[in-house]
């Protein structure tokens, strides 16, 4: 599996608080990374060392195995994103593409390009009088003009109305290269993302692909709704069969999860609970088994201390 970013004790210090504290994380190439984390937690500060605005303090990074002369390799996208508001989308583009080195006939087909990617193709308005959802998908335009093999997005979707979400989340899911974008909401990385990071404090709590944090958290239990107290109490009287939680705000429903005896495995959970009730002719409003999400996971990890996973 290649690499496309990978820090090696990477540390941010500001005087005497550390913003990243010896991070080691590491994001395969192609995946669509959710940097996740509360604010303030350092998520902005290490991808302002990846895209080299700031030095780190000590350790390193590379992008794409190189250490060195990086900057060409990446985009970026700051969370505040600043414009020329008298130029039009297409003089911005023009503007940053001679940044990057494009001339002549390849900038105007770059710039052409992106303009219909992004939906601001033909559109004359001067920024100034661009909505917070355009002004987005102009700052991603431009973050991508030099096809980087890597696209850092700082909190790309959080400010934005649900027509703006849409939009610059389609984007995002179409940019055919690695991307890494931070945000503090739990729903723009379930929707969107393969691979994620958890942030918090400084240090990394946990990464990986997004299916596999998911399996690794994922808990031996099942919620059983009943139609009626009796017919729980009923349930309760197998209850040597399970581990047995009660739920206060449902006086119909529990929770249960295998003991040793059947094995520490969601499957055998829901087998022998549905023999269970099969046996005692017991019907059931509801009957689900537990899944994991990252809200779940992301509380667990920082509200708990989580696990210094570096």
């Amino acid at each position: 599996m290649e690499i496309a970013v990978e820090t090696h004790e990477l540390s941010k210090i500001y005087k005497t608080t550390a913003a990243v504290a010896n991070i080691n994380l590491r994001v395969p190439k192609g995946a669509v990374c959710g940097f996740l984390g509360k604010n303030g937690a350092g998520k902005t500060t290490t991808m302002r060392m990846l895209v080299g605005l700031i030095k780190p303090t000590s350790g390193g990074f590379s992008i794409m195995g190189k250490n060195e002369n990086t900057t060409k390799l990446v985009g970026y996208l700051a969370d505040v994103p600043e414009f020329y508001s008298y130029m039009s989308a297409v003089e911005f583009l023009n503007l940053c593409g001679k940044i990057s080195g494009l001339t002549g006939p390849e900038l105007k087909t770059r710039t052409d390009e992106l303009l219909e990617k992004v939906g601001l193709k033909g559109v004359k308005t001067r920024i100034s009088g661009y909505s917070r959802g355009m002004r987005q998908r102009l700052g991603i335009a431009q973050a991508i003009i030099n096809r980087p093999d890597v696209v850092f997005l700082d909190e790309p979707i959080s400010a934005l109305d649900p027509v703006g979400r849409r939009d610059v989340t389609h984007i995002i899911n179409n940019l055919e290269t690695t991307v890494m974008f931070s945000t503090h909401i739990l729903s723009d990385v379930e929707n969107i993302c393969n691979y994620v990071i958890i942030m918090d404090k400084g240090k990394v709590l946990e990464q990986g692909w997004t299916a596999k944090i998911k399996e690794k958290y994922s808990r031996n239990a099942a919620k059983i709704t009943f139609f009626n107290p009796d017919d729980k109490a009923a349930f309760l009287q197998t209850s040597g069969k399970f581990n047995i939680k009660e739920l206060s705000s449902d006086p119909t429903a529990v929770e249960i999860s295998s003991t040793d005896e059947h094995g520490e495995n969601p499957e055998n959970t829901s087998k022998f609970a549905l023999a269970s009730l099969a046996e005692l002719a017991l019907p059931v409003k509801n009957f689900s088994v537990f899944e994991s999400t990252l809200d779940s996971i992301f509380y667990d990890l920082t509200e708990n201390g989580g696990r210094d996973n570096d």
